[in-house]
């Protein structure tokens, strides 16, 4: 998905939001339940955008279809570096409709969940302002 990868390689977030279907589902690496929509997904990544540093897309792998793709990136949490994969499917329309995140090593997604939780009465407020 190579305008997501560019958009947020260059920070463009509300172009990635762009990007994104109205009823996207997106699972997070540090969370059980994923959440569903459009406001909640982009506050997430506006929200994810600020905690990771020296982030940068290492890989892109896209299945012949198109509609598969996994976005291979490192980024810094404080002194953890993590790995990490996106893996996104886009629907008929070619926007995303479901986004999933994995992260490793263990203290670096501990050192994510840890940076995120912080952030997430923002992050909660953000989508509800965005969905009213």
């Amino acid at each position: 998905m190579r305008a997501f990868r560019k958009a947020v390689e260059a920070g463009d977030i509300d172009a990635a939001e762009a990007l994104l279907a109205e009823d996207v589902v997106f699972t997070s690496p540090v969370v059980f339940k994923p959440y569903t929509g459009k406001p909640i997904t982009a506050a997430i990544l506006r929200a994810v955008a600020g905690v990771f540093e020296d982030f940068r897309y290492v890989r892109e792998i896209n299945d012949a279809s198109g509609r598969d793709h996994a976005l291979v990136f490192t980024a810094r949490v404080g002194d953890r570096t993590i790995e990490g994969c996106d893996f996104i499917h886009v629907d008929d329309d070619g926007l995303i409709d479901r986004f999933t995140v994995m992260v490793r090593p263990l203290s670096g997604a501990q050192a994510l969940a840890e940076a995120m939780g912080a952030q997430f009465e923002r992050i909660a407020r953000e989508a509800e302002e965005r969905s009213a």
